[in-house]
């Protein structure tokens, strides 16, 4: 059976699944309008009683309209059962009373989220459905009892599941006891306890992303009360990643996840520029946030002199004794910059009214303290100098002024950065915000404070929305203001727990995953954690495959200043999608730079070894690629292939694909051909790999680059060709004498 013989069985089901809820949606629509023009006369009961079958009958077309998006994503398929059974996100059941859809929140949907192939529960497969618009679009395959399959429904297998059933068809004995060993490991991860931070560290292709996804699906079920309704905070490298992983996320239950990169963080931004390495690095350092502190504490200024103000016909003083203790006294407080600034105004306002009562000949404000205080707040010096002495600013406007203007830049850092790095940072200043600036303005919008939460403010309508309904239809003593607020909570608005989640910046999340991890600043865990006060996280990635070098860098060193030592390491060395002559060509890379990591152990033996050409030019070299991706194509028989190079190629590369199936970035996972640069390629996998000019993304005598060449050579799961022009490092590894020396 092929993949669209396979999906064609799954739409089949999902047409069923689909027309018995558009019946009950007739069915329910039907019978509520029968309740609403019935007559009851004007007896109390009897009207209670029609208003609370329609809101029950309201209640169930909220829950079948908003089960229209995904209704079923799940399957499982049993040991000892012969029919499968289906998840979604409601149950159904049909005209027969049997069930056809079973609700992800039953007990009877445990198995879903719980089994492993190290714990099957008699669960032989585990299918996750991908849907849009009724129809289904991808199917993913988990193996948990590869023994329980028959040839037939082991050649139906579809995604990573018709690997691992792959591999342990291949090889009996060895083969098979490290299968069992990745899920064995796999399995201890994904069921990990909640608290704390854990970090799986693994090489290309050991599933520390797949252990992620389905940790987040395992806590999100097995949770619920705790996280499931302020989510799961999902941070992934690229948009290209997070499309990439979408076909697993359907198991993590309705609206429960949120899925960000680094530059979407912030609400009303969603970026993927990038600053120079220089620059990231500056941006990227905790001391940036004593830095940005002093940047704001800068807007709250004494002035030099006492100060003259004309309020009408009159003339006050503002006295710097006075400005003096009304900003000490805010800055107590504790609230933050636009918050104080209330409290700031206030106090000196109310001095000031003191002294234009004097002025006017009176013996105090008294009565007259509003009316004094309507005229001095008209006054344009009043403003002014208020203004000047506690200044309203937005993040944005403060990092611009920041980034924008040596002096306030001098100012703020001090002694904290050094002349270089301020030069740095202001001879490369841009008009966009970068990834970098993301977490610089999260840390701003903190220190100035932002509009009551939304979150608080959608409570309060919860709660008016619920009384008023309890008043209108006297049901007060059949169901509470607290059980209509909940559900209207549940049920409605419109919007998804991820979109509100995305929209404020306060929100917290009950569990954060970051995929990748080894990349974040410090600067940006602080912007995560703030988002999780829990410090609930799992945590996932390779030292290895960091974008700068730097051996003394250890998760310890990344998480120390956030967790102290308050973390779980676990280690992944098995991987079991790139094959094992590729892997041998990347260890003999990594361990040149990355001497003290453990090498990766691919399970893949043979294939097709690795190729180098090598040409005259760079220009030999783009020639060269269309018939390279010919071949490519030809060999991986309709598979996917990326072409990997340095941004500084994209663009004449592009032009040299014009007659091929392909798309850039996060467009060519749709296409044949993938063209996309090594931070694009992070987390991915394509049967065939090409990587143009590597001396461009690692240039040789130069740390640059060097994680972004091993992101780029173990991608591949079954070939790898390179195509170079310059002189790489990976022409000496090729050597005979390179595989002596690595042995």
């Amino acid at each position: 059976m092929t993949e669209t013989s396979e999906i064609r069985v799954e739409q089949a089901k999902l047409d069923e699944l689909y027309a018995r809820l558009d019946e009950l949606r007739e069915e329910t629509t039907a019978r509520l309008g029968t309740v609403r023009i019935s007559e009851v006369g004007g007896n109390h009961q009897h009207r209670t009683e029609r208003d609370a079958f329609a809101t029950l009958y309201e209640d169930q077309l909220i829950r079948l309209d908003s089960a229209e998006e995904g209704l079923c994503f799940g399957r499982l398929d049993f040991v000892d059962e012969d029919d499968p059974t289906y998840i979604g996100r409601i149950g159904l059941t049909d005209a027969e009373r049997q069930q056809i859809l079973i609700d992800w929140r039953a007990p009877a949907a445990e198995r879903f989220y719980q089994s492993t192939a190290a714990n099957p529960d008699g669960v032989a497969r585990r299918r996750h459905l991908v849907t849009g618009n009724r129809k289904v679009t991808g199917i993913e395959d988990d193996v948990l009892d590869i023994d329980a399959l028959d040839d037939a429904q082991r050649s139906n297998l579809q995604g990573e599941g018709a690997l691992l059933a792959a591999l342990t068809s291949h090889r009996t004995g060895r083969m098979g006891d490290i299968v069992a060993t990745i899920q064995s490991e796999q399995d201890a991860i994904i069921r990990r306890p909640l608290s704390g931070v854990l970090v799986v560290q693994g090489g290309p292709g050991t599933g520390k992303t797949a252990v992620a996804l389905h940790r987040a699906a395992f806590l999100l079920y097995r949770h619920r009360e705790r996280i499931a309704k302020s989510g799961v905070l999902l941070v992934g490298p690229s948009t290209v990643f997070l499309k990439y992983i979408e076909k697993v996320l359907p198991s993590l239950g309705e609206t429960g996840a949120v899925l960000l990169t680094p530059g979407q963080l912030y609400p009303g931004l969603d970026t993927d520029a990038s600053d120079a390495p220089a620059v990231a690095r500056i941006k990227g350092r905790s001391v940036m946030a004593e830095v940005l502190k002093n940047h704001i504490a800068n807007y709250q200024r004494v002035p030099e002199r006492d100060e003259e103000l004309r309020v009408g016909s009159h003339t006050i003083v503002l006295r710097r004794k006075d400005v003096r203790s009304a900003r000490d006294r805010s800055r107590r407080s504790g609230d933050a910059h636009n918050a104080a600034r209330n409290g700031f105004v206030t106090g000196l306002l109310k001095i000031l009214a003191e002294d234009l009562a004097r002025e006017m000949g009176l013996d105090a404000a008294g009565e007259r303290l509003p009316e004094l205080l309507e005229e001095l707040r008209s006054s344009i010096d009043v403003r002014r100098a208020l203004n000047l002495a506690w200044f309203p600013i937005g993040p944005s406007g403060a990092l611009r002024a920041l980034l924008g203007k040596p002096h306030k830049l001098r100012a703020a850092a001090g002694d904290l950065l050094s002349p270089t790095e301020q030069a740095t940072l202001l001879e490369h200043r841009r008009e966009e915000f970068t990834v970098e600036d993301v977490p610089l303005l999260d840390e701003l919008a903190e220190l100035l404070g932002t509009s009551p939460q939304p979150t608080q403010a959608r409570d309060d309508s919860a709660r008016e929305y619920a009384e008023a309904v309890v008043d209108m239809t006297e049901t007060g003593g059949m169901v509470s203001a607290e059980m209509l607020a909940a559900r209207w909570e549940e049920e409605g608005p419109a919007t998804t727990l991820a979109e509100r989640a995305v929209e404020d910046r306060e929100w917290t999340y009950g569990h954060l995953v970051v995929d990748e991890a080894q990349e974040l600043s410090p600067m940006q865990w602080r912007a995560l954690f703030r988002r999780v006060p829990s410090k609930s996280a799992t945590v996932v990635g390779d030292l290895a495959q960091s974008s700068q070098v730097d051996n003394a860098r250890t998760w310890s060193s990344i998480l120390s200043e956030f967790v102290g030592d308050r973390f779980a390491l676990q280690v992944l060395t098995v991987s079991y999608r790139t094959p094992q002559s590729v892997m041998d060509l990347a260890n003999r890379y990594l361990h040149r730079h990355f001497p003290q990591l453990e090498l990766v152990e691919s399970v893949r033996q043979g294939g097709a070894d690795p190729q180098l050409d090598t040409f005259a030019s760079e220009s030999e070299t783009l020639s060269a690629l269309a018939e390279a991706i010919a071949a490519e194509s030809a060999a991986a028989e309709g598979g996917k292939i990326a072409v990997i190079a340095d941004e500084s190629l994209i663009e004449p590369i592009a032009e040299m694909l014009a007659g091929f199936d392909f798309g850039r970035a996060v467009s060519g996972l749709d296409h044949q051909i993938a063209l996309i640069t090594p931070q694009q390629a992070k987390g991915l996998e394509f049967d065939s790999v090409i990587i143009v000019e590597p001396g461009r993304i690692a240039p040789v005598g130069s740390e640059a680059g060097v994680g972004g060449l091993y992101v780029a050579l173990t991608r591949t799961t079954e070939r790898l060709r390179i195509l170079a022009s310059a002189r790489t490092e990976l022409s000496e590894l090729f050597s005979p004498e390179a595989d002596r020396r690595a042995g």
